[in-house]
C-alpha cells in the first residue's frame, strides 16, 4: 500500500529519520513559520531538542505536502466533476465529462499527496514520543494533536473521493517489515479514524495559536462536518445512529461559532486577499508563499485569463468559466459573484493597478490595433475570478513566477461550519425552521446582499453552499452528503446539470456587439447539453500504478475493517 511513498522513505533513507519538507507560510502571516530545510542527516533523536524543533517539524504540515494534490486535482475533481466549472480539456476535463479512469495522471498525483500528508503527519505521532523524550509532555501532544489533526482532514479527502482506501498509520514500521501491500478499509472504519484523530486533536490543540495552526476550533470544525457526513452516510442504513450523529454535528458546529471568538469577514471579496490571510473566519488553509513551484499556490496560473492579469506566460484559464448550470443558481444580486467569477462591467483595483484597475470585457480587443484580440470570450461568457490576484507588479514580494502566489488555499471557513449546523438541524427531514439555524443561514445571506428566509430545504441548502463556496472545491463533499441520502435524486441532478450550454457569438447581419451578452447566441451542445452521471462514478479510482503494486487495491477485492 502506498508503495511509492514507501519506496521514498527507503530511498531518501528516511527510516528512523525525520522528513522534513520546505514550509511554505507567509512571513506575514507568521514570523513563526519559516524555511525548513529538509534533514536528511540528523537522526530523529538528534532534531527534537527543543520546543523550536518540534515546532519545525509540525510545520511542515501546513504546505508543501498539499500542493500537487491542490495544483489540479482538487479544483478539477471538486468544481468540475461537481458541475461549477466549465472546462473540457484533456485529463483535466474528464472529471467534466465523468470520463476518467484509474489512468487519470491528476488522480494519481492527488492521491500521491494525500498520502504524503498521511506519512509525513504519522511519522511525527510516532516519532514524537519516542525521540522527544527531553521535550515537555504539553509539547508533544500539541505536535501530535496537529499531526492528527492533518492526518484526519487527509483521510477525510480521501475517502469522500476514492471511498474505500487503506489506513496506514505507521509508515516506519512498514518499511521495516518491507510491507508494501496492505488491504483498503471499510468506510465505517475510515470515518472512525478521523473521528478518533480529530477527538484528540480537539483535546490536545491550544484554544489560539500562531495565525495559520491549527487550533481546537479547526478540529472541531472538522469533527462537526465530519459528524454530519457520517449523518448522511447512515440516514439510509441507520436512522437512529444518523440522529445521533446530525446532534452531535449541531452541538459541536454550535460550540465553534458561539464559542471561538471567530467572526465572519464583513465583506465576502475581502475573504480572498492575500492581505487577510489567516483572517479570523479561517479554520483552516494551506499555507502558501511566493517563490516557486511546489511553494506557492499554483491556482492563478491554473485559472488567470490572460497574462494581463498575470503579468507573465502563467495565464491557463482562458477557457475556463463557470458552467452555465451554476450561473443559474447566482442571484443576480448577490455580492459574492464578482469574488468568484469575472463578469461583463466588473471592475478589480487590485489586478493592472498601474493602469488604474482591471475591466471585465468579454472581448478585450487592443485599442491601437481592433483586430488584435487580447482576451477572448468563454464558451459562458466569464472567467475565473476567486485566487487570481494580480501581477508581481500589483503585489510586489507575494507574486511570482513558478506558479507561486502568497494566497492561502481555504480548507475550511467558518461560515462553512454555520452551513453545517444548518444541514444537521434539517437532518433526516427535508427542511427547517429552527431559528438558531435559520440566524447562521441569514448571517451568510446578510453578507450576500440576499433577503433572509423563513425557513430551508436541504436542496435550497445544498444551493447557498455551492454559491457560497464556488471555487473553493467544496461542492463535490456536498453532492456526495446528498448522494448518501437521496442517491437517485443527486444522481438525476447530476444527469440534468445544464453542463454543455455554451454561447456562440451572433453571426446574423443585425447582431449585437461582441462586449453585450446579448451579441451571442446559447447554443445547447454535446447530448441535449447534459451529462448523464453514472452512480459507479461517485468514488474516483484508485491509480492504475497504485494497484499494479499493490493488488489489494484492486476494485474487485473486497474492503476490511480496520483492527483499532
Amino acid at each position: 500500500m502506498i508503495f511509492n511513498i514507501i519506496n521514498i522513505f527507503k530511498m531518501k533513507k528516511y527510516f528512523k529519520f525525520i522528513f522534513i519538507l520546505p514550509v511554505l507560510i507567509m512571513a506575514s502571516c507568521s514570523e513563526e513559520f519559516v524555511t525548513i530545510p529538509v534533514q536528511d542527516a540528523s537522526t530523529s533523536g538528534n532534531f527534537f531538542k527543543s520546543e523550536v524543533d518540534v515546532r519545525a517539524a509540525t510545520a511542515a504540515l501546513y504546505g508543501s505536502p498539499w500542493f500537487q494534490f491542490n495544483d489540479k486535482f482538487n479544483w478539477a475533481a471538486g468544481e468540475e466533476l461537481a458541475g461549477n466549472l466549465y472546462h473540457t480539456w484533456d485529463q483535466e476535463g474528464q472529471f467534466f465529462y465523468y470520463s476518467y479512469n484509474a489512468g487519470n495522471a491528476h488522480i494519481r498525483s492527488g492521491w500521491l499527496s494525500l498520502y504524503r500528508v498521511v506519512a509525513i503527519a504519522s511519522s511525527i505521532i510516532n516519532d514524537m514520543p519516542v525521540f522527544a523524550t527531553t521535550i515537555p509532555q504539553d509539547v508533544q501532544d500539541r505536535a501530535i494533536a496537529e499531526a492528527k489533526f492533518a492526518r484526519a482532514v487527509a483521510y477525510f479527502i480521501l475517502t469522500e473521493f476514492w471511498g474505500e482506501v487503506p489506513i496506514v498509520e505507521n509508515v516506519t514500521a512498514k518499511v521495516v517489515n518491507n510491507e508494501v501491500s496492505n488491504p483498503k478499509n471499510t468506510k465505517e472504519s475510515i470515518y472512525e479514524f478521523i473521528k478518533r484523530d480529530l477527538e484528540f486533536a480537539a483535546s490536545k490543540l491550544p484554544l489560539t495559536d500562531t495565525p495559520g495552526r491549527a487550533t481546537q476550533w479547526s478540529a472541531k470544525g472538522y469533527l462537526a462536518k465530519t459528524y454530519l457526513t457520517m449523518a448522511q452516510y447512515y440516514s439510509k442504513k441507520d436512522a437512529t445512529k444518523a440522529t445521533e450523529f446530525f446532534n452531535k454535528s449541531k452541538t459541536i458546529a454550535a460550540d465553534v461559532i458561539d464559542n471561538s471568538g471567530l467572526k465572519l469577514m464583513e465583506n465576502y471579496a475581502d475573504l480572498f486577499l492575500m492581505e487577510n490571510n489567516n483572517n479570523p473566519e479561517s479554520l483552516f488553509a494551506i499555507q502558501f508563499m511566493q517563490g516557486s513551484y511546489s511553494i506557492g499556490n499554483s491556482l492563478q496560473a491554473n485559472f488567470a485569463r490572460s497574462s494581463l492579469i498575470t503579468g507573465n506566460t502563467e495565464a491557463w484559464g482562458g477557457g475556463k468559466c463557470m458552467t452555465y448550470d451554476f450561473l443559474q443558481d447566482v442571484n443576480p444580486n448577490d455580492k459574492r459573484k464578482s469574488a468568484i467569477y469575472m463578469d461583463l462591467g466588473d471592475v478589480y483595483p487590485d489586478i493592472n493597478k498601474a493602469n488604474g484597475g482591471y475591466k471585465y470585457f468579454i472581448v478585450n480587443r487592443d485599442p491601437s490595433d481592433p483586430n488584435k484580440v487580447l482576451e477572448g470570450a468563454s464558451p459562458t461568457l466569464n472567467h475565473l475570478k476567486k485566487y487570481v490576484v494580480g501581477s508581481a507588479q500589483d503585489h510586489p514580494g507575494k507574486v511570482s513566477t513558478g506558479q507561486a502566489t502568497a494566497i492561502n488555499q481555504y480548507m475550511l471557513r467558518l461560515a462553512d461550519v454555520y452551513l453545517v449546523y444548518v444541514e444537521a438541524a434539517i437532518g433526516l427531514g427535508d427542511n427547517t425552521s429552527d431559528g438558531k439555524a435559520l440566524g447562521y443561514l441569514n448571517t451568510i445571506r446578510n453578507r450576500a446582499g440576499l433577503p433572509a428566509k423563513t425557513s430551508v430545504t436541504f436542496r435550497e441548502l445544498l444551493k447557498e453552499r455551492r454559491v457560497e463556496f464556488g471555487m473553493e472545491s467544496m461542492y463535490w463533499y456536498d453532492i456526495k452528503r446528498f448522494f448518501y441520502r437521496d442517491q437517485t435524486a443527486a444522481v438525476d441532478m447530476l444527469s440534468n446539470q445544464k453542463r454543455e450550454y455554451v454561447f456562440d457569438r451572433d453571426q446574423s447581419s443585425t447582431a449585437a456587439d461582441e462586449n453585450t451578452k446579448a451579441g451571442y447566441v446559447l447554443r445547447i451542445a454535446g447530448n441535449n447539453g447534459v451529462v448523464p452521471f453514472n452512480p459507479a462514478n461517485i468514488n474516483v479510482p484508485i491509480p492504475a500504478s497504485e494497484v499494479v503494486l499493490d493488488p489489494m487495491l484492486a476494485p474487485d477485492v473486497p474492503a476490511v475493517d480496520y483492527n483499532f
